[in-house]
């Protein structure tokens, strides 16, 4: 990137394009680092993958009663973080996150494969278990007792859109002068700064 790059208004129209590109050539593009916090500021971290995003925002799926779920119970924010190492790009993303619709939910959840519909409805996520017999014996169980049936999406499983406020798009270049680009969102519309490397 340089001064002369031409920047588009929006800055989800650069992070689709970038994350078109990173479809043609790495494994997992859509692997995102997700961070939340409790409300007393102690955060967590984990990878999440990026199911979708549109003019709205990003887009994953999770358990509603897991710990990056009551974390945002509780402080509905978060950053999310994707790095491409080839061809060196980054994109960090800040802002409030919201559920999605129930309808929205559905559309994915059926669109998975029925072993991951299975994992979905069985799995406590975050919680302690016994053992992963006894979870393998569980979704088993429930393969040959739905056989035959479709699978509902649990009451309890759904997506969650972080609805950007910045956005950082970062690209690598040698002796460690990468080049940064910040949008922040300003009333209706987004201002963009270069930041230092």
């Amino acid at each position: 990137m340089s001064d002369a790059w031409d920047l588009p208004s929006d800055p989800l129209d650069l992070f689709r394009r970038w994350l078109q590109q990173a479809e043609t050539t790495l494994e997992l593009p859509n692997a995102m680092a997700l961070a939340t916090s409790t409300p007393e500021g102690r955060p967590s971290n984990r990878f999440v993958l990026l199911k979708s995003v549109d003019g709205r925002g990003l887009v994953f799926f999770t358990n509603y009663e897991s710990r990056k779920a009551g974390e945002l119970t509780q402080n509905p924010w978060a950053a999310a973080a994707i790095f491409w190492p080839d061809p060196r790009r980054q994109v960090r993303v800040e802002g409030p996150v919201e559920k999605i619709t129930a309808a929205e939910s559905d559309s994915y959840f059926n669109s998975r494969d029925r072993l991951s519909q299975i994992g979905a409805t069985i799995s406590p996520q975050s919680r302690v278990i016994r053992t992963r017999d006894e979870l393998d014996q569980e979704v088993e169980a429930m393969a040959i007792r739905m056989e035959g049936y479709p699978i509902d999406r649990p009451a309890n499983w759904g997506g969650y859109r972080i609805v950007p406020e910045s956005i950082e798009f970062w690209m690598g270049r040698d002796n460690r002068l990468h080049d940064r680009f910040r949008y922040r969102r300003e009333n209706d519309g987004w201002t963009v700064e270069r930041l230092a490397p």
